[in-house]
C-alpha cells in the first residue's frame, strides 16, 4: 500500500489518520471552536489531524436547504481557520473551475460520493497537486475505485486516498461491507479512511432531509479499524440537534473525545504498536 505525505505526516502509516469537523460551515463561531477542539484532542493522542468542513454542500434533498456559504466566503474563513490553528483541511469540490480556486487554501481536495465519476473534476483536482480524497460512490464496488483513481494517477497525481462511506441498500438505506479495507488497501494499494458518520445516514429518509442513525457510528469506526483501515471521517459538531445540515449522523464533542480514544487504542493493536 502506498502511503501519501501531508505537511508534516504521513497517511498509511504507524499512525491513526482522522478527518473531522463540521458538514458545513454555519459560521466562524462554530468553526473555529470545533477545530480548537479537534485539534487539542488530536495532539493529546497523538494522531494525524486534517481538519474537515465545506463551503457549498451541492447535493442536497431539497432546494430549500441550507448548503453553505459559497466558495469565496467559505475559503476565507477556511483560510482564517489554517492560519489561527496550522492544521491541513479538507473540502469538497463540486466542478472542476473550483480545484484551482481551493487549492489556495486547503491540503486536500474532496471528491463527493455522487461525483466519484466525473472525469474531469478527478483530473482537475490531480492537476492541482494537492491530495485527493475520492469518497466512493454509493453506488460502486470497491474494486471499480481501481479506474476512479486512476484517472488522477494518469493525470500525474499519486496523492491518492479513497474513502468508503457505505453503499446504497435498497431505498434510503446503507450498508457498510468491510471487505473493502483490504480490497482498496492491499489490492488496490491506496491507503482507505472510513467514513464513520456518512455511512449511518439514511439518504432522503425525511423527505427534504436525509435522516440518521448516529448511535451507530462507535460502533461502525471500531470495526473499521479493527479491519485495518488507516484512517477515520467524522462530522463533528457543538450541538448536532441544532446543525444546519446532517445533524442526524453528526456526533457531539463528548462522543468524539470518548471515541478517538478508543479507536486510536484499535489501532495500535492491530498495527503492533
Amino acid at each position: 500500500m502506498k502511503v501519501v505525505e501531508l505537511k508534516d505526516f504521513i497517511i498509511g502509516g504507524n499512525k491513526l489518520t482522522i478527518m473531522a469537523g463540521p458538514c458545513v460551515i454555519e459560521n466562524e463561531d462554530i468553526i473555529f471552536k470545533t477545530c480548537e477542539f479537534l485539534k487539542t484532542l488530536c495532539n493529546k493522542l497523538d494522531v494525524n489531524f486534517i481538519f474537515k468542513s465545506s463551503y457549498d454542500k451541492a447535493n442536497r434533498s431539497s432546494i430549500n436547504s441550507f448548503r453553505g456559504p459559497g466558495i469565496h466566503k467559505g475559503l476565507d474563513i477556511l483560510s482564517k481557520v489554517k492560519n489561527e490553528f496550522n492544521v491541513p483541511i479538507v473540502t469538497d469540490i463540486h466542478i472542476p473551475d473550483e480545484a484551482n480556486m481551493a487549492k489556495e487554501v486547503v491540503d486536500v481536495l474532496q471528491i463527493p460520493a455522487f461525483l466519484s465519476r466525473q472525469t474531469d473534476l478527478l483530473v482537475a483536482a490531480a492537476k492541482t497537486g494537492c491530495v485527493v480524497n475520492i469518497k466512493k460512490g454509493q453506488f460502486l464496488s470497491p474494486y471499480q475505485m481501481k479506474e476512479t483513481a486512476k484517472k488522477v494517477s494518469d493525470s500525474g497525481n499519486d496523492r491518492i486516498l479513497i474513502t468508503d462511506r457505505g453503499t446504497s441498500f435498497g431505498y434510503n438505506n446503507l450498508v457498510v461491507d468491510f471487505r473493502s479495507v483490504p480490497i482498496i488497501q492491499d489490492d488496490l494499494g491506496y491507503p482507505l479512511i472510513f467514513d464513520a458518520t456518512h455511512s449511518v445516514q439514511l439518504p432522503g429518509a425525511n423527505g427534504t432531509n436525509s435522516g440518521g442513525e448516529r448511535r451507530f457510528v462507535p460502533t461502525l469506526a471500531k470495526a473499521a479499524i479493527a479491519s485495518g483501515a488507516k484512517g477515520l471521517f467524522f462530522e463533528v459538531h457543538p450541538n448536532p440537534n441544532c446543525a444546519l445540515c446532517d445533524g442526524a449522523n453528526m456526533i457531539d464533542f463528548d462522543t468524539a473525545q470518548l471515541l478517538f480514544k478508543k479507536v486510536n487504542d484499535i489501532f495500535k493493536l492491530v498495527n503492533n504498536l
